[in-house]
């Protein structure tokens, strides 16, 4: 008998997530409050209750390889960095391909799940569900998979904040912001250096009198193009990753701060904050210092308070006549509709095993999906944890035990306040290549890079130095993909197509004979490190490796 599993939510991750249950032969029911695909992505101009909500202008701060999903690339000529418009474009090309839009009901809410009385044994949930014309039908499923995101419900701490009672302006959070016409030639305060009160303070700042940018903290601000105008993010690699694990953390950071700090310098631009840099989610922004070095954007401490139409901050200085605040002060997540036996979150803080799985249910049926803040993409984390997740359902992975997932948990808590400053935005941070390699572990897809260097050198050596995009995860394993190799090989095509809309005829540089002789000496040099415990019948043998290796080696 299949299987059938309930999904809430048909955004990124239910999309994913639709998609491995198919790919497992489970049967996927996915459970839509709105009308249309794409949750976060797709833009409306009035926000609705409990959903998240963009403004028109937000562009995605991943690039397309980056964000893809594993086996099926962003198409070639879409931009590196993609307006929300084309996300949700990307989103319907998917779900056309692989036939999930069947599975959707959309217009219904989901109300309430529980554990069936004999969930020890079946591991069911009862679901009870609402459709737009209020009728409510209940449903019994055998697995249950959450995507509803952590950008629903606006955290707008008024209390920090006295005498934003007696304001006389419009406040509210930025997931209301919308366009900027409305403010021209008025004063308005930004509350918050994220990403978003980056990109709202920008946007604000080309039609407004002025704007001021209130942080508490300040942050290190990253560009979203980087050497050469590669999308910053795709220079990311495994390589780098290494290099970290040796580094000293205060040495690592130092290292990036002072290239930051090349671009612009961040005390004098009045930026810095006291934390290091790998302390804080970064902020994308590559727009910021120039609004601020033109003078239509002022950097200002916290708000000390509001009086009338008036804003004092914490250095004494005053503002008047202020039209506008937002406040981009985060969010918070929570599951109204579980039980919160099930699933308990305090101050955005959950107990959950690699973040996915509650680690003292009865019985593993209960999945959380994209409930992570990665320095980097969310769609192939999502990704990967459904692939996980749906082969755990069916009994072909078997988590550890309670007592082992429950120190796992607290080992990564401890992790996280060590190296983060204490903020509910921190309570779900992720490293993009070092949480994708543990869950791939645990689903039998992370690369063989080792094995790789022998049997396919040039691969190993574009998944090692080269972007770590999420095709490298369908090379092998459970999900195994055909067109995951050549995806890698091709990727840099993509990246630069759809900037190749003039011709230039400049001549191509003629191929470097001493790059083939780094790239070949790096192939056989990681090849005997690697294997180096048979090095003696190596090198009283080489001929049998030597040869093998010569067949995948660049031709002269």
């Amino acid at each position: 008998m299949t299987r059938r599993v309930v999904i809430v939510g048909a955004g990124s991750s239910g999309l994913t997530c639709i998609k491995s249950c198919l790919d497992e032969g489970l049967e996927p029911v996915c459970f839509e409050s709105s009308d249309d695909i794409g949750g976060l992505w797709r833009f409306k101009e009035n926000p609705e209750p409990d959903r998240a909500s963009i403004y028109h202008s937000v562009i995605i701060n991943t690039s397309k390889e980056m964000m893809c999903f594993s086996d099926f690339p962003i198409p070639a000529h879409f931009p590196n960095y993609m307006h929300n418009s084309l996300i949700v474009d990307y989103f319907r090309v998917y779900a056309d391909h692989f036939q999930l839009t069947k599975h959707i009901r959309f217009n219904t809410k989901v109300l309430q799940m529980k554990q069936r009385s004999d969930f020890p044994h079946s591991g069911q949930w009862d679901v009870e569900i609402e459709n737009k014309n209020g009728k409510k039908e209940k449903h019994i499923f055998d697995a249950v998979m959450i995507c509803v995101g952590h950008h629903c419900h606006p955290n707008l701490p008024l209390h920090d904040f006295p005498g934003i009672e007696t304001f006389k302006g419009k406040y509210f959070h930025s997931r209301d912001y919308k366009t900027p016409e409305e403010w021209r030639n008025k004063k308005v305060v930004v509350i918050g250096i994220g990403n978003s009160g980056g990109d709202i303070a920008v946007e604000l700042s080309r039609v407004t009198k002025q704007v001021y940018l209130s942080t508490r903290r300040g942050a290190w601000i990253r560009n979203r193009v980087s050497d050469n105008g590669f999308p910053s993010d795709i220079l990311y690699t495994r390589a780098q990753i290494s290099l970290r694990h040796i580094l000293p953390f205060g040495l690592l950071c130092s290292m990036i701060e002072r290239r930051l700090n090349q671009r612009f310098d961040h005390s004098l631009y009045n930026l810095k904050p006291k934390h290091r840099f790998l302390s804080q989610h970064p902020t994308v922004n590559d727009d910021l210092p120039n609004r601020i070095l033109s003078g239509t954007i002022q950097v200002k401490p916290n708000i000390r308070r509001f009086q009338g139409s008036s804003v004092e901050f914490d250095d004494g200085s005053v503002v008047e006549d202020v039209a506008l605040v937002v406040f981009a002060t985060g969010y918070r997540f929570s599951f109204p509709f579980l039980a919160s036996h099930a699933v308990s979150v305090s101050e955005n803080k959950v107990s959950l095993y690699k973040y996915v799985f509650p680690p003292e249910l009865d019985r593993p049926t209960l999945a959380i999906i994209g409930l992570v803040q990665p320095l980097g993409a969310i769609m192939p984390i999502s990704e990967m944890q459904a692939r996980w997740a749906t082969r755990v359902f069916k009994g072909c992975i078997k988590l550890p035990s309670v007592p082992a997932m429950l120190k796992e948990i607290q080992c990564k808590q401890e992790t996280m306040a060590k190296r983060y400053v204490t903020s509910q935005r921190h309570t779900i941070q992720v490293d993009y290549i070092t949480y994708m390699d543990e869950v791939a572990e645990l689903l039998g897809v992370k690369p063989r890079i080792q094995r790789m260097l022998l049997t396919d050198p040039r691969l190993a050596l574009n998944v090692m130095f080269g972007p770590c995009t999420p095709y490298q995860y369908r090379l092998r394993g459970p999900g195994k993909w055909a067109g995951a190799r050549q995806a890698i090989l091709t990727q840099w095509e993509r990246v630069a197509q759809p900037m190749q809309t003039r011709p230039c005829n400049e001549p191509k540089p003629k191929r470097s004979s001493k790059l083939l002789l780094v790239l070949s000496a790096a192939a056989v040099g990681l090849a005997a490190y690697m294997y180096r415990n048979n090095l003696p019948a190596f090198l009283q043998d080489p001929t049998a490796l030597l040869e093998k290796i010569k067949v995948y080696l660049p031709a002269q």
